[in-house]
């Protein structure tokens, strides 16, 4: 039977409205999938404005995005590449099911969509090029994947999204970092531009509360040495900001003992979580016998232990603890590598810690893929 033809199809708007209002966030992502009806009815501001969901209700999702190889390639032909094709879906995991979504992402008006940056609030970020524009009008979009709403933010140039790490807030406040700068964007019109002065390449960056916390590397090209700086937003319409290099006596040589660390949001707008290969011994050569998760408490500046991925586990990133990707946020913490093939987990949302393996989804291939955590939602763009 034809869906456009269905008995529910031939329901007044009202009455189907009535009917799926009431369904759960979960449940409502599911029926957008089904077909291109349902995905009209389900995204479209009427049935938004209907809908029984409290505003602020967000369902914890786990995005991956392919691999970007070839995306940078302008194509004569008016066919989609595979390529392209791969990055106009966005895949995410939800954690709670053990099953993967789709979300399509045809609705934005851009013929190539470029690695995907940050999410906040239902709202994803990512680079997109214009049909007609050259790649030097690179442009910064925010979209919500389940309304279909997206917004266009003021042009960048490309430059910023080749060598920039973009960083979403709380509040949607949006940063571009570099080493030597950086772009704010708190709503209007026009991007903050403030200087960075980093001694090297911002590692991992991330936005807590009003502050940026990165990793910089200020060792030699024989012996990584690894610190942790931040710089506060309070002021955010200065146009010069400073990094605080944090540190205190007491944390010892915790970053001497971590090969490759890298920063994590945490639970709470006062910590931070630092992922790592828990080496040997001080040596800079000495291998690693796990990866470890540790905690920062930004008010008392105090580090702890949240956990050490199992041996067996461990066994499939040893060899590419330089490749492997961390992401996550909250009590989730994921992990991807080319050797693993899949995606491994550290998940603390229930009673104790647990690891596990994700199986790759569908469409995904074997590419190497980055991800980010998608607080999947319904609400309005602002």
């Amino acid at each position: 039977m034809d869906v456009a033809t269905a008995p529910i199809c031939l329901l007044p708007e009202d009455t189907f409205f009535q009917i799926f209002s009431s369904l759960s966030l979960r449940q409502i992502i599911v029926c957008q999938s089904v077909s291109k009806f349902f995905r009209h009815l389900l995204t479209s501001p009427s049935f938004l404005r209907y809908l029984l969901i409290p505003a602020a209700s967000q369902l914890r999702l786990v995005a991956v995005r392919p691999p970007h190889h070839h995306h940078h390639h302008r194509q004569s032909s008016c066919h989609p590449s595979p390529s392209q094709q791969s990055s106009s879906v966005l895949h995410a995991f939800d954690p709670s099911e053990g099953r993967w979504l789709r979300f399509s992402l045809d609705f934005l008006p851009f013929r190539y969509l470029h690695p995907i940056a940050a999410s906040s609030f239902g709202l994803v970020y990512l680079w997109g090029d214009s049909i007609d524009s050259p790649p030097s009008r690179r442009s910064l979009i925010a979209c919500n994947p389940l309304t279909r709403q997206f917004k266009i933010l003021p042009n960048l140039g490309s430059a910023w999204s080749r060598h920039g790490s973009v960083l979403v807030d709380s509040e949607n406040r949006v940063m571009v970092l570099t080493e030597l700068a950086a772009l704010y964007y708190t709503g209007s019109n026009q991007w903050l531009i403030f200087s960075s002065n980093l001694p090297s390449k911002p590692r991992s960056p991330v936005m807590v509360s009003d502050s940026v916390y990165a990793l910089c590397d200020i060792g030699s090209p024989w012996r990584s040495q690894w610190m942790l700086f931040s710089c506060s937003l309070g002021t955010s319409h200065s146009s010069t900001h400073h990094w605080v290099r944090r540190e205190k006596e007491e944390w010892g040589e915790v970053f001497d003992i971590l090969k490759r660390p890298r920063l994590v949001k945490g639970s709470s707008e006062n910590q931070i979580l630092m992922v790592g290969g828990l080496k040997s011994s001080f040596s800079p050569s000495a291998p690693c016998s796990t990866i470890v998760i540790l905690r920062l408490d930004l008010g008392t500046l105090e580090w702890d232990e949240l956990g050490k991925m199992p041996l067996e586990m461990f066994r499939c990133f040893s060899e590419e603890l330089s490749k492997f990707k961390v992401f996550g946020g909250g009590n989730r913490v994921c992990f991807l590598g080319k050797r693993a093939g899949r995606l491994a987990m550290w998940d603390c949302c229930g009673s104790k810690p647990e690891w596990r393996w994700i199986d790759w989804a569908p469409g995904l291939g074997d590419g190497f893929c980055r991800g980010f955590m998608l607080d999947a939602a319904l609400t309005r763009f602002p």
